[in-house]
C-alpha cells in the first residue's frame, strides 16, 4: 500500500508568491524528475503562510531511496535549500506520514 505525506509548511510574512512560484517552477520538477509523485499542492485561503502538499511513495524503502536522491545531492544542497530556508520556517513544518483507506480515491 502507498505511503502518502501531507507536508504543511509556514512560509515567511510576505512571501507566499515567491515560495509558490520556487515550488511549481523549480522544486517539484527537480523532485519529480528523481521519481518522486506530488499529487497535490495547495495555499491557505484564509491563512497566507499556509502552504500544504502532499507526496506519494510506493513504501518505506521507496521514500528513503528518493529522500536521499534529492536531499542528499549537491543540486539541492547548493541551489534548493539557502531559498528554501528564506522562505519557509523550516522549523514549524509538520509531516504527516498517512496510508489510504479502503475507500479513498487515492491509495
Amino acid at each position: 500500500m502507498a505511503l502518502f505525506e501531507i507536508r504543511q509548511y509556514q512560509v515567511y510574512p510576505g512571501k507566499m508568491d515567491e515560495w509558490i512560484d520556487f515550488m511549481e517552477t523549480r522544486v517539484a520538477p527537480f523532485m519529480t524528475a528523481r521519481g518522486m509523485v506530488i499529487p497535490a499542492m495547495f495555499r491557505g485561503e484564509q491563512d497566507d503562510s499556509l502552504h500544504i502538499w502532499i507526496r506519494r511513495f510506493d513504501d518505506e524503502a521507496h521514500r528513503e531511496a528518493l529522500y536521499k536522491a534529492v536531499y542528499e545531492s549537491e543540486d539541492w544542497q547548493t541551489n534548493f535549500k539557502p531559498t528554501v530556508r528564506r522562505l519557509v520556517d523550516v522549523e514549524k513544518t509538520v509531516v504527516h506520514r498517512m496510508t489510504g483507506t479502503a475507500h479513498s480515491p487515492i491509495r
